[in-house]
């Protein structure tokens, strides 16, 4: 049942191309100014669902409505009330910044009374206001180019705005920015943006959702994905001395404990734990430890990142769906380029 808030409600949307199904059967909802990402390998159905929410590709199957609006039946209505930045993000190259903006304000339909505000204020947003908005497109870097982009994108306020991988192809400095740009559209209109680079969509995001093979293999907040995917708890140790020490007094714990990975660099050994009981005893394991007079350099608790719920999650989803004997992908998750 959704919810009043919810501005997207998916349920069961499949969509094929011939023989080929691009999404299946798949549900999700999306609230009033939340900052959603979706995350998926190259092929996995992300482009297609962002493509279906805007009403630019019909669904085969299933229902949506865009903040309590059809899609099906009224896909011109729905398009008006979505910003769209695509993966390649058409520019004309032979348009400064600020002509662009107004003519694409224009074919909006925005009263001419609120087009001035209106640009300006994108131009602010997307901090263009002052060394971008009189240049030419064409000459602009690849960073300013998206930052155009998703100034068309909110120009017309909409109260949802989907960016398809906004920060691809961009340097480290212009992840940042953009990464302060979706900070400033927090609470002014619902985001769902697609990324690759899973550290910036875990720091901007309030949810993610993932999809592999067309299938949405999981949703929820980071949180929330760490208890699903990675539950227990965590520990990084480095210590002084021999590598074998560990894996002994691990076999007196009485199975409260388990070895992740091992790794030795010289002398120092490096290791994570993981404990399935959230009450186990951590001071008695770390007393442990010093008492088998292991010179410990460094123990503390560690969190499974995004990263690693999304190998898993996608890891678990090919597992699941892999015919016996069948071979697992080698590689199952994009690289952060």
């Amino acid at each position: 049942m959704a919810a009043l808030e919810d501005t997207i409600v998916a349920e069961h949307l499949t969509k094929r191309f011939g023989r080929h199904t691009a999404i299946q059967d798949i549900t999700f909802s999306i609230g009033k100014g939340e900052i959603v990402g979706f995350l998926g390998p190259n092929g996995a159905g992300k482009s297609t669902t962002l493509k279906i929410l805007t009403g630019l590709l019909p669904a085969s199957s299933g229902k949506l409505s865009i903040c309590g609006i059809p899609v099906a039946s009224r896909p011109d209505c729905v398009k008006g009330l979505i910003g769209y930045m695509p993966e390649n993000n058409p520019l004309p190259e032979d348009m400064r910044v600020i002509e662009y903006l107004n003519f694409r304000a224009a074919l909006k339909g925005l009263p001419s009374r609120q087009r001035k505000s209106r640009v300006a204020h994108a131009l602010e947003v997307c901090e263009l206001q002052h060394h971008a908005r009189r240049q030419i497109i064409g000459t602009l870097s690849k960073g300013f180019r998206q930052r155009v982009g998703i100034a068309d994108a909110i120009l017309a306020a909409p109260p949802i705005t989907i960016l398809d991988e906004p920060t691809i192809g961009l340097d480290p400095h212009q992840v940042l920015a953009t990464r302060r740009l979706l900070d400033q559209l927090r609470g002014e209109t619902t985001v769902i943006f697609s990324s690759h680079i899973l550290t910036e969509v875990e720091i901007s995001c309030d949810r993610v959702l993932i999809l592999n093979q067309g299938n949405l293999v999981a949703q929820g907040t980071a949180q929330e994905l760490r208890e699903e995917f990675l539950p227990g708890i965590r520990y990084e140790i480095s210590w002084k001395g021999p590598s074998s020490a560990l894996e002994g007094i691990l076999k007196t714990q009485q199975g409260q404990w388990s070895l992740l990975n091992l790794a030795t660099q010289g002398d120092i050994s490096t290791a994570s734990v993981l404990s399935e009981d959230p009450n186990a005893d951590t001071a008695a394991f770390l007393s442990n430890l010093l008492r088998h007079q292991l010179r410990v350099q460094a123990f503390q608790k560690i969190e499974p990142n995004l990263e690693e719920i999304f190998l898993t999650a996608t890891r678990r989803s090919w597992e699941q769906s892999a015919e016996p004997n069948s071979a697992l992908p080698a590689k199952d998750v994009p690289t952060d380029k």
